[in-house]
Protein backbone atom coordinates (compact mmCIF):
# COMPACT_ATOMS: atom_id res chain seq x y z
CA UNK A 1 0.00 0.00 0.00
CA UNK A 2 1.35 3.56 -1.02
CA UNK A 3 0.14 6.92 0.22
CA UNK A 4 -2.18 7.50 -2.84
CA UNK A 5 -4.30 4.07 -1.54
CA UNK A 6 -3.87 4.23 2.10
CA UNK A 7 -7.17 5.31 4.11
CA UNK A 8 -6.28 6.39 7.62
CA UNK A 9 -7.30 4.27 10.41
CA UNK A 10 -8.99 5.79 13.45
CA UNK A 11 -8.99 3.21 16.45
CA UNK A 12 -12.03 3.90 19.11
CA UNK A 13 -12.68 2.82 22.61
CA UNK A 14 -16.17 2.15 23.59
CA UNK A 15 -17.33 5.13 25.94
CA UNK A 16 -14.88 7.30 25.74
CA UNK A 17 -16.29 10.60 25.71
CA UNK A 18 -12.68 11.85 23.43
CA UNK A 19 -13.55 9.10 20.76
CA UNK A 20 -17.00 10.01 20.62
CA UNK A 21 -16.01 13.82 20.00
CA UNK A 22 -13.86 12.43 17.22
CA UNK A 23 -16.40 10.42 15.90
CA UNK A 24 -18.93 12.95 15.68
CA UNK A 25 -16.59 15.15 13.88
CA UNK A 26 -16.70 12.40 11.17
CA UNK A 27 -20.06 11.77 11.20
CA UNK A 28 -20.83 15.73 10.83
CA UNK A 29 -18.02 16.37 8.10
CA UNK A 30 -19.54 13.58 6.07
CA UNK A 31 -15.81 11.39 5.97
CA UNK A 32 -16.92 8.29 7.72
CA UNK A 33 -15.82 6.45 4.53
CA UNK A 34 -12.94 8.19 4.29
CA UNK A 35 -11.26 6.62 7.31
CA UNK A 36 -11.35 2.83 8.60
CA UNK A 37 -12.70 2.55 11.93
CA UNK A 38 -11.71 -0.26 14.56
CA UNK A 39 -13.59 -0.11 17.53
CA UNK A 40 -13.52 -2.64 20.91
CA UNK A 41 -14.70 -3.06 23.90
CA UNK A 42 -12.45 -2.64 27.42
CA UNK A 43 -11.52 -5.86 28.27
CA UNK A 44 -11.94 -7.81 25.20
CA UNK A 45 -9.15 -9.64 22.82
CA UNK A 46 -9.60 -6.79 20.41
CA UNK A 47 -8.15 -4.39 22.36
CA UNK A 48 -5.45 -6.55 23.32
CA UNK A 49 -4.61 -6.49 19.57
CA UNK A 50 -4.91 -3.02 19.15
CA UNK A 51 -2.87 -1.88 22.32
CA UNK A 52 -0.34 -4.36 20.28
CA UNK A 53 -0.49 -3.41 17.13
CA UNK A 54 -0.16 0.46 18.24
CA UNK A 55 2.16 -0.32 21.55
CA UNK A 56 5.68 0.10 18.87
CA UNK A 57 4.70 3.25 17.70
CA UNK A 58 3.14 5.37 20.53
CA UNK A 59 4.56 6.39 23.62
CA UNK A 60 1.60 5.71 25.36
CA UNK A 61 -1.82 3.58 23.88
CA UNK A 62 -4.34 5.85 24.45
CA UNK A 63 -8.01 6.21 22.82
CA UNK A 64 -8.84 7.86 20.31
CA UNK A 65 -5.95 7.16 18.34
CA UNK A 66 -4.69 7.01 15.06
CA UNK A 67 -2.68 6.20 11.69
CA UNK A 68 -3.19 9.22 9.89
CA UNK A 69 -0.61 8.28 7.07
CA UNK A 70 1.86 5.34 6.68
CA UNK A 71 3.76 5.10 9.72
CA UNK A 72 2.62 8.03 11.55
CA UNK A 73 0.55 7.86 14.87
CA UNK A 74 -1.09 9.99 17.32
CA UNK A 75 -3.40 9.50 20.05
CA UNK A 76 -4.91 13.14 20.68
CA UNK A 77 -8.37 13.87 19.87
CA UNK A 78 -7.74 17.72 18.52
CA UNK A 79 -5.01 16.35 16.35
CA UNK A 80 -6.85 13.73 14.99
CA UNK A 81 -9.84 16.49 14.19
CA UNK A 82 -7.41 18.95 13.09
CA UNK A 83 -5.27 16.40 10.77
CA UNK A 84 -8.74 15.35 9.16
CA UNK A 85 -10.25 18.69 8.88
CA UNK A 86 -7.55 19.71 7.02
CA UNK A 87 -7.30 16.66 4.83
CA UNK A 88 -11.82 17.08 3.79
CA UNK A 89 -11.60 20.92 3.35
CA UNK A 90 -13.99 20.45 6.52
CA UNK A 91 -13.96 23.05 9.18
CA UNK A 92 -15.11 21.34 13.00
CA UNK A 93 -16.47 25.34 14.18
CA UNK A 94 -18.77 25.18 10.89
CA UNK A 95 -20.34 21.72 12.16
CA UNK A 96 -23.13 22.72 14.97
CA UNK A 97 -23.73 18.95 16.70
CA UNK A 98 -19.92 18.11 16.74
CA UNK A 99 -19.64 22.38 18.48
CA UNK A 100 -22.74 21.35 20.66
CA UNK A 101 -21.00 18.16 22.07
CA UNK A 102 -17.43 20.08 22.55
CA UNK A 103 -18.76 23.26 24.44
CA UNK A 104 -21.87 21.14 26.14
CA UNK A 105 -21.54 17.76 27.72
CA UNK A 106 -17.64 17.59 27.04
CA UNK A 107 -16.71 20.60 28.17
CA UNK A 108 -19.00 19.80 31.30
CA UNK A 109 -16.92 16.18 31.69
CA UNK A 110 -13.59 17.46 31.35
CA UNK A 111 -14.93 19.99 34.17
CA UNK A 112 -15.86 17.32 36.72
CA UNK A 113 -12.84 15.33 36.08
CA UNK A 114 -10.06 18.42 36.80
CA UNK A 115 -12.36 19.12 39.50
CA UNK A 116 -12.15 15.23 40.53
CA UNK A 117 -8.59 15.17 40.07
CA UNK A 118 -8.35 18.38 42.30
CA UNK A 119 -9.81 16.78 45.40
CA UNK A 120 -8.03 13.11 44.69
CA UNK A 121 -4.76 15.55 44.84
CA UNK A 122 -5.81 17.19 48.03
CA UNK A 123 -6.85 14.45 49.97
CA UNK A 124 -3.51 12.98 49.60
Amino acid sequence: MNDLTFKPVVYFKQNCPFCLKVRLFLLEAGIMEAVEIRDFVPGSKQEEDIRAELGPHLAKASFPAAQLELGRYIAESDDIIAFLAVKSGREPASLPVFGNYVEGPFKTMMNLWKENQQLKAAAV
